[in-house]
């Protein structure tokens, strides 16, 4: 077991987190214990109940597409009929969707209730699950409704990550690739080192806990990305556009990759990053077997998604880019020229040249 105590809560990676969820809700004193899940996860679920006493299990179909205010209805409802209070904990067991939707519900349930995050994919242990976002998709965009709340701890399920095969654990692998962007030096290092190695003896503890700790310093000092916590969206501000404009069919892993390889491009065009750091990015996400080519064949449908992008003022997209790998910067406007170039290169493969 480790435990990283960096944002003021406890998070905690196991391979079996059952007995350490169990210690921390008897240590509180709940009057109940409600268990949220993501349908394809129950099981997981049910053997955290097994641990807790009286606690029940919660399960909801989600998925992108479900990630809805409708959905957040469903929850609320279902809390109110289970007989959730003030005093109550919720637990809410998943991937990122989970995370995100569960963390939304229970800060908005009664004004705010105990929440705690089980993890139980690597793109939620690495990032959703960590930093107290949550929130769902409007018509208009993702992630447009939500609230900053801290869960009251987070546990990270190493013995899902068993049950995900390779495409499974993929879907996180851009996140930790764009947390070494971020941080470079030994961390982005041993990411190039690791990708010749099968993904199912990667030393995940380890993986997992580099990639939170890089994110919770950069939240300490932005908890609600008021400023430098915007660089924790590298290459997001396409990766939503995709996911938007595919009408969630593209996985967020899947348009995050594509996201880097467009913000190296924008980086490149704006005279920010070079090639020989652009060729390291691309040749990482190679040999991960991500994908670096947006399934969205219209450049003009990705930049009309574009338009509800949080971090744009007045109107005004503004991007996070690399200035060298461990050198990240945001708030960057670009000119519109050089957007349209990027976006129609993103839609085709790599030239030999952007492999130089």
């Amino acid at each position: 077991m480790l435990r990283i105590d960096d944002l003021g809560y406890p998070v905690v990676i196991d391979r079996d987190v059952s007995r350490a969820v169990a210690e921390f809700a008897r240590s509180r004193k709940f009057t109940r214990i409600a268990v949220l899940c993501d349908k394809k996860v129950a099981s997981h679920a049910e053997r955290i109940c097994g641990a807790l006493k009286g606690a029940s299990v919660l399960p909801f179909a989600l998925g992108e597409r479900r990630k809805t205010l409708a959905t957040v209805t469903s929850v609320l409802e279902t809390l109110a009929v289970a007989g959730v209070d003030r005093r109550s904990l919720i637990i809410g067991l998943g991937g990122g969707v989970a995370t995100d939707l569960f963390g939304f519900a229970a800060a908005t349930y009664m004004r705010g209730v105990a929440y705690v995050n089980v993890a139980t994919s690597l793109v939620a242990m690495v990032d959703a699950a960590i930093g107290g976002k949550t929130g769902v998709d409007l018509a208009a965009g993702k992630n447009l409704a939500g609230v900053f709340r801290d869960p009251a701890a987070v546990f990270c399920d190493l013995t899902a990550l068993g049950s995900l095969g390779d495409a499974g654990l993929r879907e996180g692998l851009a996140e930790i690739v764009k947390h070494g962007i971020i941080e470079g030096g030994e961390v982005f290092e041993s990411l190039e080192t690791l990708a010749a190695h099968p993904l199912q003896k990667w030393p995940w503890e380890k993986v997992i806990a580099d990639s939170i700790r890089i994110k919770a310093m950069i939240v300490n000092d932005d908890r609600v990305e008021s400023g430098s916590r915007e660089i924790l969206n590298l290459g997001h501000t396409f990766a939503h556009a995709l996911e938007r404009a595919s009408g969630y069919r593209t996985a967020h892993g899947a348009a995050v990759a594509v996201g880097l390889r467009a913000a190296g491009l924008l980086a490149l065009r704006t005279g920010r990053f070079s090639d020989a750091a652009h060729l390291r990015v691309l040749s990482l996400l190679t040999l991960l077997k991500l994908p670096l080519v947006a399934p969205v064949h219209d450049p003009g449908e990705l930049r009309s998604a574009m338009a509800a992008d949080k971090k744009a003022h007045a109107g005004i997209l503004r991007f996070v880019l690399p200035r060298a790998i461990g050198d990240v910067e945001f708030g960057i406007t670009v000119p519109a020229a050089s957007l349209h170039a990027v976006l129609a290169r993103i839609v085709r493969a790599p030239s030999e040249r952007e492999f130089r």
